[in-house]
């Protein structure tokens, strides 16, 4: 039996008519914020015509990729790329649907923080993606024309990693290196929470709600796979905190679940061929299948809304495809956090207790990589120092 949630490619299509009709786009509200959260991540295209310039802008980054010639070859691979990926969009509906989380996401979360925290109020949150529309720098300039009293930065990446977190804080930086940053606002920042208890317990819920559909006689021997997106190795010696991120929400999920089930981490969504984290997802399906496990939930551990890697990779790829190529009996793959109300309710509590607190900017994210020797990175992170402490 191959059962994989292709429902959640119809939800995350349809949570556009509900985000039309039930919330209020950020750009829509007419009362002033006095607090702006700003929503980081890489975003995706939300049609297949904005597939090349999205691949473009990765290939063309140095803190995501390193390539030679970066100038000329990213270019090339975002060309070469881009009707595979295409192709992949039209798969799941013609378009990523994390913009459309992400909105739900923020408007849930400052509905609930206007109650948590009414003498920061009113709230608004704005999405700033680094690869795709809305882009940070866009958006930067829309929420220095709404004049808040406060700005919070809030990485929408759990686990805080250089090429992700990073590369979306670095553009900020950037972006104020070649203009005015405005005056009389007090920025803050949130760059990592990937041991929040709520997020915890949230994919806890998640993985809970796919193992209650086995049957009572093998639920306790399905391998809960945790899968992340996986980073070259390159990244891993620098000193890049992310793996260790990942391996400390992966147990804490695990002790909620009160060690349950056998687990594993795997990686996924490798390009190129130099060596990366490993072992690979696809890789860790077969190795266990022929070892006799053929009961899989599948756990993407650091997305916190449906996209591509989630609906096609994991989805079609390997919960279809390779499912039925290796002999698995059943396999599940468990929903991102989307809008959950654990979820939400994570957001806003994160939120709130950060403007609560005294500490503007966590000083692990001060610290670069010990063997870091990345100039845009030691600049940045100075600059940011001075932000906060004003």
């Amino acid at each position: 039996m191959f059962l994989h949630n292709r429902n959640l490619s119809k939800l995350a299509n349809n949570v556009t008519s509900f985000v039309t009709s039930n919330v209020r786009f950020s750009s829509s509200s007419s009362q002033q914020a006095k607090t702006a959260i700003l929503m980081l991540n890489m975003g995706g295209p939300q049609h297949t015509d904005q597939v090349h310039d999205y691949l473009l802008r990765i290939m063309t980054d140095r803190d995501m990729i390193q390539l030679p010639v970066q100038s000329r070859l990213g270019p090339w691979i975002a060309q070469r790329r881009t009707p595979e990926v295409q192709k992949k969009y039209k798969e799941i509906g013609g378009g990523s649907p994390i913009l459309k989380w992400t909105e739900l996401q923020g408007q849930l979360m400052c509905e609930q923080l206007d109650k948590l925290s009414p003498e920061t109020a009113p709230h608004k949150h704005y999405v700033g993606f680094r690869y795709v529309n809305p882009l940070t720098e866009n958006t930067l300039a829309q929420i220095e024309s709404d004049k808040p009293e406060r700005v919070v930065l809030f990485s929408q990446y759990p686990q805080y990693s250089c090429a992700t977190s990073g590369s979306s804080f670095n553009s900020i930086f950037s972006h104020y290196r070649d203009n005015t940053l405005p005056a009389n606002i007090k920025w803050s920042i949130i760059d990592r929470w990937g041991t929040h208890p709520l997020l915890i317990s949230t994919f806890a819920q998640r993985i809970r709600e796919e193992l209650s559909k086995f049957v009572e006689t093998k639920r306790n021997d399905v391998v809960i796979l945790f899968t992340a997106h996986s980073l070259p190795l390159k990244a891993v010696n620098r000193g890049d905190a992310y793996p260790s991120e990942i391996g400390a929400s992966v147990h804490m999920v695990m002790q909620e679940l009160g060690q349950s089930n056998p687990y594993s981490l795997a990686w996924q969504s490798k390009v190129g061929p130099l060596p990366w984290l490993a072992p690979a997802t696809d890789d860790a399906i077969k190795g266990y299948v022929k070892q006799g496990r053929k009961n899989f939930i599948l756990v993407p551990i650091a997305f916190v809304n449906e996209h591509i890697e989630t609906l096609h990779e994991l989805d079609i790829e390997y919960c279809d495809e390779l499912a039925k190529e290796v002999g698995v009996e059943e396999i599940r793959r468990a929903a991102a956090p989307n809008d959950h109300p654990l979820f939400i309710q994570a957001l806003s509590t994160i939120v709130a207790d950060h403007l609560k607190s005294q500490q503007s900017v966590n000083p692990k994210f001060l610290m670069r990589c010990p063997m870091c020797t990345n100039p845009r990175c030691r600049d940045s992170k100075k600059w940011y120092q001075q932000l906060c402490a004003h």
